[in-house]
């Protein structure tokens, strides 16, 4: 970073010393506004890399404004009583002061464009950090909510292990193996912020498999997906996230009769996604469109997939609709 910076102010001296000391009349550099330049780049350095980060960003203004007018008059003293009387012996101009507002009109075009640059390339460094730490926020976040699902999964599937335990199930070994697979994937698989489409098609057909084990002949569970699921990439534990609510209302009310819909396509690159299931509507069950699972997913999707993604929810005539419309990443 220190060698780019100082690339930079290197070019940036180069092309206001070429402008301020080459006579474009004569075609030659003059020397003597060579030594002025050098008198300003050595102050311009004090300002820029001393006054600037202890007073000027630390909200200091006003003894950063002393300050620039205490270097303002130290180098008019310097160019009037010692360079000018060494450059121009013999001339009356070594003897005379030409005016404050003179030599000031000399020193602060090039003084405030090197600041200037200086000022600029911090600012550039600055909004560089902020975005830095905002893609760590968002990443930390992401990892939480993450986090959050596989409690969530594993809360409502030990609960409906535990029953069919109790009941000496049969299908209960079975269960347990399905959902140490979708496990597995949720822990050691899915830590990639984006992974193929394909693979998480096919651990949502392991979790559909786990859940329809426990619907066992009480409903209807269909899953279709399209043709060309392959070279795109997803988010992990988006769409497995509305399965889930699905399957979870759909039993919590009804003990036959459960229809569940989901379809997958894509069209481009744009993944199309729905899920529909009916529900039976139970005294002190929070609302289909609530609870923790749902709130985090509108979440991850904000911070994902922003402008890239339209979901709708919809809730009528105990059916719960889910449609979701995302443009994906490409390998």
């Amino acid at each position: 970073m220190f060698k780019r910076e100082l690339l930079f102010q290197l070019i940036l001296h180069i092309v206001v010393f070429i402008f301020f000391a080459f006579n474009w009349f004569d075609q030659a550099f003059l020397v003597d506004r060579a030594w002025f330049f050098l008198m300003y780049a050595l102050a311009t350095i004090f300002v820029s890399y001393y006054l600037m980060p202890t007073l000027l960003y630390t909200k200091k203004y006003l003894w950063f404004f002393v300050s620039i007018c205490l270097v303002l008059a130290v180098l008019i003293l310097l160019e009037e009583k010692i360079l000018e009387p060494l450059l121009y012996p013999n001339t009356k101009r070594a003897n005379t002061f030409p005016g404050l507002f003179y030599t000031l009109f000399g020193i602060l075009p090039v003084m405030t464009i090197l600041t200037s640059g200086k000022f600029a390339w911090d600012a550039i460094q600055q909004q560089d950090k902020i975005k830095e730490l905002q893609s760590t926020i968002t990443e930390s976040e992401l990892q939480f909510l993450r986090s959050q699902v596989n409690p969530h999964f594993l809360f409502n599937n030990l609960n409906n292990l535990y029953s069919y335990a109790l009941e000496g199930s049969s299908k209960t070994p079975e269960i347990i193996l399905e959902m140490s697979g979708v496990l597995r994937y949720m822990l050691y698989e899915s830590k990639e912020r984006f992974v193929p489409l394909n693979k998480e098609l096919e651990q949502l057909t392991n979790f559909i498999k786990l859940y329809k084990l426990q619907i066992e002949e009480r409903g209807e569970v269909s899953f279709t997906v399209g043709n060309g699921m392959t070279g795109q990439k997803i988010a992990p534990l988006i769409l497995i996230v509305f399965i889930e609510n699905a399957f979870k209302h759909s039993q919590s009310g009804q003990s036959s009769n459960i229809k569940i819909a989901i379809d997958v396509n894509l069209k481009g690159s744009t993944l199309f996604f729905s899920c529909v299931n009916n529900f039976e509507t139970v005294k002190g069950l929070d609302s289909v469109a609530s609870g923790i699972g749902l709130a985090n997913v509108k979440k991850r999707l904000q911070l994902l997939y922003p402008n890239k993604h339209i979901l709708r929810i919809t809730e009528q005539h105990k059916e719960f609709r889910v449609d979701l419309q995302i443009e994906l990443e490409t390998d």
